[in-house]
């Protein structure tokens, strides 16, 4: 019981690094992004995300870079469209 509470509390803390650093190395931006490694090492390759390899070896990523990634795509909820649509409408009016 105490052991679990202690990895809890270990996990909990290594989180709270986790966002509080710009910079992640690999293992770290697979935990801040929760993607498996095949996934991260993929969208690397393919030039998807962007990455530092200052070293030629180890693999580096800003955070908000990682961010920036997550965020992409942006899929507009109903009532954000309502606005949009509306918006056009207005402005087409007042053309």
């Amino acid at each position: 019981m105490a052991k679990d509470i202690l990895y809890e509390i270990k996990n909990i803390l290594e989180k709270q690094s986790i966002t509080n650093k710009d910079i992640l190395n690999f293992e770290e931006a697979l935990s801040y992004l929760k993607v498996s490694k095949s996934f991260l090492y993929k969208m690397t390759s393919k030039g998807e995300i962007t990455y530092y390899k200052p070293s030629g070896k180890l693999i580096f990523f800003k955070r908000s870079h990682l961010d920036d990634w997550m965020l992409k795509n942006k899929v507009s909820g109903c009532d954000e469209l309502e606005d949009e649509i509306d918006n056009y409408l207005k402005k087409g009016n007042n053309e």
